[in-house]
């Protein structure tokens, strides 16, 4: 089975995507995080595709081949959240099974909580509840030590200069030395690169954080969607403490753990996260 790749014209931004599967078929949409791309899920694509289902990722707004509005509050989480809206508005489908991690599952919290009625089920890896990450990034010191890079990333210029340096290097460690080791090949890397390379993408992708600032969209309801959170446990940019307060917030959730993986569970124990999706679903 072949991925496909298409790009979908929303009012204000086009969004590129992989895709595969039967278009009949139940739709699961995956929301990419930081630094990364559609290709994060490829080894979640063809699983899913296998098993009957319709799978889309997108690049969202800002990152690889979509659009780069310019302006930071081209990035607040109301516009970022619309632009899935109007994506699953064209899928054919009056609900999907919605997919994110890290700021991908920002996306989809907020999603779930101000459009529950567009989601069949909720999945989200590695990414607490806004409003239990505000809360956390307030009150609780060893996550605002985790968190220094945000701080940095609001300097105009300076941070895309750094991450460019020494072809993307910080980027790439940002990724490897956070990972177990050999979860990303070179062959990976190049990919990366290649989609951080894309014009204007730096400053898209940094204008996610800038831009938080700016959103008023209410981040601490509750998400009655039936929701599953798996996490890996040896995330070092968001500590495992959030997972329980985070899945409270959902009258229908189910957390995972998973003791033995990092912020990027879904590469290192693909057949793990694949299952533990594929049972929630089922």
């Amino acid at each position: 089975m072949n991925l496909e790749h298409t790009f979908y014209r929303l009012p204000n931004v086009s969004l590129h995507a992989a895709t595969a599967g039967d278009k009949g078929g139940e739709v699961i949409l995956f929301l990419h995080g930081f630094p990364e791309c559609w290709y994060g899920w490829r080894k979640q694509l063809l699983f899913f595709a296998g098993q009957g289902y319709y799978v889309v990722a997108p690049d969202q707004r800002g990152y690889n081949l979509s659009s780069k509005p310019s302006g930071v509050k081209a990035y607040t989480l109301e516009k970022l959240t619309a632009d899935i809206v109007e994506l699953i508005g064209q899928l054919g489908k009056e609900k999907v099974i919605l997919v994110g991690h890290d700021w991908g599952g920002v996306v989809a919290w907020a999603l779930a909580m101000h459009f529950p009625h567009l989601l069949h089920k909720l999945v989200v890896l590695n990414m607490p509840h806004p409003g239990v990450l505000q809360e956390h990034l307030r009150q609780n010191p060893k996550q605002m030590l985790r968190s220094w890079y945000t701080a940095i990333f609001q300097l105009p210029l300076l941070p895309e200069k750094a991450l460019q340096a020494l072809d993307y290097k910080l980027l790439e460690q940002a990724m490897t030395g956070t990972a177990h080791a050999h979860t990303f090949s070179e062959e990976d890397l190049a990919v990366y690169r290649e989609a951080w390379q894309q014009p204007g993408a730096l400053s898209s992708m940094i204008n996610w954080y800038r831009a938080f600032k700016y959103t008023h969209l209410h981040l601490s309801k509750k998400v009655e969607v039936p929701t599953l959170l798996i996490w890996g446990k040896k995330d070092t940019a968001l500590g495992a403490e959030m997972a329980k307060p985070s899945i409270a917030k959902c009258p229908n959730g189910k957390l995972v753990f998973l003791k033995d993986a990092t912020h990027w569970l879904h590469h290192e124990h693909p057949e793990k996260v694949n299952r533990e999706i594929l049972s929630f679903l089922n």
